[in-house]
Formats: C-alpha cells, structure tokens, sequence
C-alpha cells in the first residue's frame, strides 16, 4: 500500500554534545543559527535541550542538542547519520571561507553531485557540510544575526546516512514519498517533493563497525508532518508494514513518534505546529529557561543543578 501522502522533507535533527556553552557559542556566533529554545530534555530534566535554527525556528532549519558533559565520547559509524549538511547560496562559500579561517575552524573543499560543498566539524567533531546551491530557500534563513542574510545557511541541504545495506532503508524512504534522483559513486541521494530541506543521502557499504551513541553523535533524524490527523495515519501504516512505532509523544513545540529504519538510524515523525512561540514571545525565543508545565514546580532545583549559560539574549 502507497501512503496517500508525503513527508515533506527533514523537520529536526537531534544530537549529543559535551559542553552546552561551547555547543552555544559555536552554533550562534560562529555559524549564525539563533538559540530559539532553551529547555531541558524532557525525559532526563537535568539536562539542557538546546533547539537552534532560523529566526523563527521553522521545521527544516532545526538542530537540536543534548549537552551531556560528563558522557562518553561516541564513534560515528553504520547505523547512524553520518553527516550533517546546510544549504548555503551559491557563491558564498568564500565569505564561509574567511568567516570560519577567522574563527580557527578547519575546513577542507570539495564536490558531490555537481555541487560544491566545505567541509567542516563542531567542536564535539560531528561533520557538517556547507553545501552551495541555486535552490536554497531564503526563509530558512536567519534574518538577524551575525552572518549577512545573503550568506547566511538556509536550512538544511541533506543528512547522509550510514548503512550496510541500503536497499530495505531505500524502500521505506520510498513508502514516505522520497524519490531517486541521482547516484555518485557510494552515495545514492533521494528527495522529498518538497524543495527545502528534503534530501537524504544513504551512504551503502559501510563497511566499519556500527556507530556508538555519545557525545559527537546524532541521536536521531526527524521528519516533516503538517497535521496531528497525518501522523497518526502514519503511525497507522508504518505499524502496519511491520515497523515498532512509539505512540504520539508531546515534546510541547510539535508531536512525535519513533520508529528505527531497517538500517538502525533511529526515525521520528514531527508535526509543524504548534511550534516555538507557544510559550514565550517570538521576539524573545531562548532568552530564558522555559519548562514544561509539569516541571515548572521544580524550577528552582532544575536552575540550581543546570549549567550557568552565557549571553543567551539575540544570540
């Protein structure tokens, strides 16, 4: 059975990284993203959540964080995203260029389907790309912040995925409206019909041992849906076709469920609504500490065992 419906591209990607004010300076001073929410994990409230993105936070332009700092580091291998790419315009990557030499980021060039891409790392060594091309989405970009908007990353291009065998990941991809548009050698690339943020990229063959969860790692990749009447059809179906999906979970700014790709890559399904601004003015997302309704009773414990955060107004 075809789902009478698409996913419409990468709502989220969430990951894990050491110290929360290095994750802090780094995602907004140096690559521009604006701190849009900060709060705790809701399942383990003695740690940071921290969401960057664009301005507004809209789905596509989301990164996320679990600062653990006293956690293993982690390996990158098969069975996870590998890679994390934003979309940059086309001829920007030599601003992209003096602005992270002038910050000490390593960077190194290259190509992959045509395009031209600048490989980089965060400070926790996750792989980010910078990927230059014609079709990013000028909304997904910040408007105000330390990177002109004419250079600043317009959500994300793709997220690469890891896998021994590609062909069964492949085929659920297809199932939530991804299409084939191209090969390069290892890498097969599929697309959403959406235009941004709709990429994904399976990396076959992989031949190295399985990625361990830790800091420096994604934890898992989310995936755009409109409606809460659309998740629960995929839910519906994703069960149907043999897939152990979680039930609806309230993460306040959108709905999910969790289910593991054939490969192991941990998925979620996110709504759009009801989105950032549900508890603090959207001039001021991430100015302060929000909780959850049934952790606001705990306030004072949470900002006492929390880590000091610095200049976290405009980042």
């Amino acid at each position: 059975m075809t789902a009478p419906r698409h996913i419409a591209g990468i709502h989220h990607i969430t990951a894990i990284a050491g110290d929360p004010q290095r994750s802090l300076n780094f995602y907004t001073q140096v690559l521009g993203l604006r701190l849009v929410k900060l709060t705790v994990n809701f399942d383990d409230p003695y740690t940071y959540h921290l969401y960057f993105a664009n301005e507004s936070g809209t789905p596509g332009s989301i990164l996320t964080f679990f600062p653990w700092p006293d956690a293993p580091r982690g390996s990158i291998g098969r069975g996870q995203v590998s890679a994390i790419a934003f979309a940059v315009p086309a001829a920007s990557l030599e601003y992209w260029r003096r602005h992270l030499a002038a910050h000490s980021v390593a960077q190194h060039e290259g190509a992959s389907f045509g395009e031209r891409v600048m490989h980089i790392a965060d400070p926790d060594g996750i792989p980010l790309d910078l990927v230059e091309t014609e079709t990013s989405e000028p909304t997904l970009a910040r408007t105000f912040g330390p990177i002109p908007p004419a250079n600043a990353l317009r959500g994300f291009h793709s997220a690469t995925l890891s896998l021994y065998d590609g062909g069964p990941t492949a085929a659920l991809l297809e199932f939530m409206g991804f299409r084939f548009v191209a090969e390069d050698a290892n890498r097969v690339r599929y697309k959403a019909p959406d235009d941004a943020a709709a990429i994904i990229e399976l990396m076959r063959g992989s031949q190295g041992p399985p990625g361990r969860l830790g800091v420096g790692t994604v934890h898992h990749i989310a995936f755009r849906t409109p409606t809460d009447e659309q998740q629960h059809e995929w839910r519906n179906d994703l069960t149907k076709r043999g897939h152990s999906v979680t039930p609806v979970i309230d993460r306040k700014y959108f709905h999910s469920i969790y289910y593991r790709e054939p490969g192991g890559v941990l998925f979620e399904i996110a709504t759009d609504p009801p989105g950032f601004a549900v508890d603090e003015p959207a001039g001021h997302l991430g100015e302060r500490l929000v909780l959850p309704d049934w952790l606001e009773s705990r306030r004072s414990e949470l900002e006492r065992r929390l880590p000091r955060l610095m200049s976290t107004v405009r980042q």
